[in-house]
């Protein structure tokens, strides 16, 4: 069993960041799947260490309560989480996103002077032996659909953060491959944005998804990879992708 914090596990993959083979698009880093809360508010986050595609990079995904998805990025979006979901978002570049540790299992996101996002992680029983199971996967057979398709319906039933698909398509149109090697749950979180504060973590009334890949009920952070489909370049692709502005 992982004895390892996850701040540990995040200090081990910054130091020795490690793409899986393959000729797709690919990812490693960390971040919270998505955490909703009882304001109607959806908060996610992604803290991409290594990329083929690019440099490293961080994103906040928010969507209001209206249902009206806005993803900030630090990165060109062609070479970050836009490329892949930002037709069913808004899209901001940002200068920069921060994440720090303030304890082994407490995270502090900022971004400017108007967004704080504090997180707070435990374990449970169903998230060590998902990480033990995930941990003892060689890695090649990550690249099974078939696999990837299995261990949906298992973490579902596990988590208990409603649907989970570790495959399934983006709202641009590639497929979208994840690979957790280690979870965790939130505890807790408090979050503010332009002096609006989100109230208390809890599930929305149904669960939303982004293109066709549900998204968790309730908080959960992954250290793992993903991997996706090169974009198909239409000219109506290239065009969202290069323009950094609002998207409708």
């Amino acid at each position: 069993m992982n004895t390892q914090t996850p701040r540990q596990v995040v200090a081990d993959l910054r130091t020795h960041p490690q793409l899986a083979d393959g000729n797709d698009e690919r990812f490693a880093g960390c971040g919270v799947m998505g955490l909703p809360f009882a304001s109607g508010h959806y908060l996610a986050l992604r803290d991409m260490i290594a990329s083929s595609i690019g440099p490293a990079y961080r994103s906040i995904w928010h969507r209001d309560p209206n249902g009206h998805w806005t993803i900030y990025t630090t990165t060109e979006p062609e070479q970050s989480c836009p490329r892949y979901f930002g037709k069913g978002a808004a899209t901001r570049h940002v200068p920069s996103i921060d994440v720090r540790w303030t304890d082994d299992r407490t995270i502090e996101v900022t971004m400017g002077q108007t967004f704080r996002w504090q997180i707070e992680l435990t374990s449970s029983p169903a998230t060590r032996l998902m990480t033990t199971e995930s941990s003892a996967t060689p890695a090649a057979a990550w690249r099974s659909r078939a696999l990837l398709h299995a261990v949906g319906p298992m973490a579902t039933v596990m988590l208990r953060a409603g649907r989970v698909r570790m495959c399934a398509r983006t709202p641009n149109g590639p497929e979208f491959r994840g690979t957790p090697l280690h979870v965790w749950r939130v505890a807790d979180s408090r979050a503010s944005l332009d002096g609006e504060t989100f109230g208390a973590p809890a599930p929305l009334d149904e669960q939303i998804s982004i293109g066709d890949i549900p998204l968790p009920q309730r908080g959960l952070f992954f250290v793992g990879r993903s991997a996706f489909d090169a974009p198909e370049p239409t000219d109506d692709t290239q065009h969202h992708l290069t323009d950094t502005g609002v998207q409708t």
